[in-house]
């Protein structure tokens, strides 16, 4: 039976006897762009059985693995995996070649054009919704038609805050899900990133251990955790904010978003 632990930070020691340790980025080594104590440490410690799994659908590997290392988080970009350029990867295998409408920051908007996908289609064949800073009145309207005219929807993660360093919310993309919801109550659509397994059965695929030889480590247990427990691999809790400020229930979509993850 998978173990649920809770820490107030990260320990090395505590995961000494994993072949592959999965974590979470935001909330448990990173907030609001500064590291978080210890999590330098900690990445040094674990060197390569670190995977770095996150719903962050903003960057790509290549560009979160640059912004971290001036943070003293040094890992390989083939041991990142985030919401968003993996999502870019599910539909390049499963739909090449068509319209895509990409309300994403610009590094995951690049990852979709070098895929093949014509990211400026008269109409869409299908919607990815990252976290895009730029999102506006003119992309909400525009991706209410893209579904009006029959465009599947695929969300790169769910999660509507993250937290900053001091524990409040930053808005993400479950943030805009939520104006789309606003306008099309009924709309069908697809999640991507935790609590769905994609990214954490990738990263032990990568890794090349067995669920019951690894350990995943997030600030929240009903994205981090039940991708874990739904792969049979245990869980550690980061817990850094205590009382109203942890904000690991806020940030959670509700029940009918995680079934479609």
């Amino acid at each position: 039976m998978p173990s649920h632990t809770t820490l107030p930070g990260l320990d090395a020691e505590t995961v000494k006897g994993y072949k592959a340790v999965l974590c979470d980025l935001d909330g448990c080594l990173i907030a609001g762009g500064r590291a978080l104590p210890g999590a330098a440490t900690f990445v040094r410690a674990l060197a390569d059985r670190l995977w770095i799994v996150s719903n962050n659908s903003s960057d790509t590997a290549r560009t979160l693995a640059a912004r971290l290392v001036p943070l003293g988080i040094d890992i390989a970009e083939a041991r990142v995996l985030l919401a968003g350029e993996q999502a870019v990867e599910h539909l390049a295998r499963t739909s090449p070649d068509t319209g895509l409408r990409c309300l994403t920051d610009a590094p995951v908007r690049a990852r979709a054009e070098a895929s093949g996908f014509d990211l400026a289609p008269v109409r869409a064949d299908h919607v990815l919704l990252g976290r895009m800073a730029a999102f506006n009145l003119a992309c909400l309207e525009r991706v209410v038609a893209d579904l009006t005219e029959g465009a599947r929807l695929l969300v790169a993660n769910a999660d509507r805050i993250h937290p900053d360093p001091a524990g409040n919310p930053i808005p993400e993309t479950g943030a805009w899900l939520a104006a789309i919801k606003a306008c099309l109550p009924d709309v069908a659509y697809e999640c991507f990133g935790k609590p769905s397994t994609h990214l954490p059965a990738e990263a032990l695929r990568r890794s090349g251990a067995m669920a019951e030889d690894a350990v995943f480590i997030g600030d929240n247990p009903e994205t981090d955790g039940l991708a874990a427990d739904r792969l049979g691999m245990d869980f550690i809790e980061i817990k850094r904010f205590p009382g109203p400020a942890n904000l690991a229930a806020t940030q959670t979509p509700d029940p009918a978003e995680l079934a479609r993850c």
